[in-house]
């Protein structure tokens, strides 16, 4: 096959999502909870948040980041339980390994959804929607975990037709449905539309993709800035993204969330070193070649408004993190409720900044 020939070769993406991944795992590992509102978070005492919960507790409006002391009065009995970041991981890593089967282009999202480009894959005749249901049977099969996916020529489209037929199910959007799906696709469902970039679009008569259509490039340039060309081309379901396979770490941090707020800056300082300590270890443990080349400390304050300070530093500095949390702290002279330090690395120009979101930061779920 030539590279021309492969240059026009459909693509074939599926977006692998798990349902309800850490839920899912501790209701699996004590069947007691079968049945019940059950989320994993931080206990509502401590100021935990929910990381994720089942849909017997989302059938109540619970959903991710809620306050855990929030979705108790919603849901006087859902069970909280307190997170297995070793056991989550480790599931993760049984998973990446059923992918691997099928295709090398893996693109992991986080630790319960991937992209997979299986263009060139020939299990099942190069069928993307028999390798969906073999992957998602393994996963069963191997895990007792179920998984949703979508299947699509480009990554875009996949990731919304995972979300089509959860839980457990699966949606395909061949390349001749690409048009007529994407026409009537709300505008709420295109990366980047949030609800202020909503609200514009609204205000200009926009709802749907269908709406965007009727828009020229320089219109949506003009109102949008550089964002409106990538509105143009998803609303046409275009979208060129090849799946990579991994990316540079471009950050680390930590950070907790304390049961009473910390009132006074020498409060803040008594912090420091145990959030020091943890950095270091994550550090020494994350096998990261790239030099630093910042620090920066993170403050959220107890009406839930935050601050960050970053500066150029070729190195971990004890002392200039205690400036850092210094300035934040002053920039509001509140009570602080959350503490987070961190280090941005170098990376080469070639090297794509995009770091790999993670669904929960381990240390603002505050799990014990």
């Amino acid at each position: 096959m030539t590279n021309s020939s492969l240059e026009k070769t459909q693509k074939k993406i599926i977006h692998v999502d798990m349902d309800c991944y850490y839920a899912a795992i501790e209701v699996r590992d004590d069947p007691a909870l079968k049945g019940h509102p059950v989320a994993v978070g931080g206990h509502p005492s401590r100021r935990g948040v929910i990381a994720t919960c089942n849909y017997e507790a989302r059938a109540y409006g619970i959903h991710s980041a809620m306050p855990s002391a929030h979705a108790k009065r919603l849901c006087p009995s859902l069970i909280i339980v307190g997170g297995n970041f070793d056991k989550y991981r480790h599931d993760s890593k049984v998973i990446r390994s059923i992918f691997a089967k099928y295709t090398d282009l893996i693109e992991p999202l986080s630790l319960d959804e991937a992209f997979l480009d299986v263009t060139h894959c020939e299990q099942y005749k190069g069928s993307a929607t028999y390798i969906a249901q073999a992957i998602r049977h393994e996963i069963y099969q191997e895990l007792d975990l179920t998984a949703s996916a979508g299947i699509a020529p480009n990554k875009f489209l996949a990731k919304i037709a995972s979300d089509w037929n959860k839980p457990n199910g699966q949606f395909v959007i061949t390349p001749e449905e690409v048009d007529s799906f994407v026409k009537k696709l709300d505008v709420k469902k295109i990366p980047g539309v949030g609800k202020k970039t909503t609200q514009k679009l609204n205000n200009l008569g926009i709802y749907n993709c269908n709406d965007v259509r009727e828009f020229d490039l320089l219109t949506l340039s003009r109102k949008f800035g550089t964002y409106g060309d990538r509105l143009h081309k998803l609303a046409h379901g275009i979208d060129e993204r090849e799946v990579i396979v991994s990316y540079p770490r471009k950050s680390l941090s930590v950070e907790n969330t304390y049961e009473h707020d910390l009132n006074k800056l020498d409060e803040c300082f008594e912090e420091l070193p145990d959030l020091l300590a943890t950095l270091k270890q994550r550090i020494a443990s994350s096998k990261v070649d790239s030099p630093i080349n910042k620090l920066y400390a993170k403050i959220k304050f107890s009406d839930f408004t935050a601050t960050t300070v970053e500066k150029t530093s070729f190195g971990i500095n004890d002392d200039l993190f205690y400036e850092l949390i210094e300035e934040g702290f002053y920039r509001r002279e509140k009570s602080v409720r959350l503490l987070g330090l961190g280090v941005r690395f170098q990376l080469s120009e070639s090297a794509s900044f995009r770091q790999l979101p993670l669904e929960y930061n381990e240390e603002d779920m505050d799990l014990e």
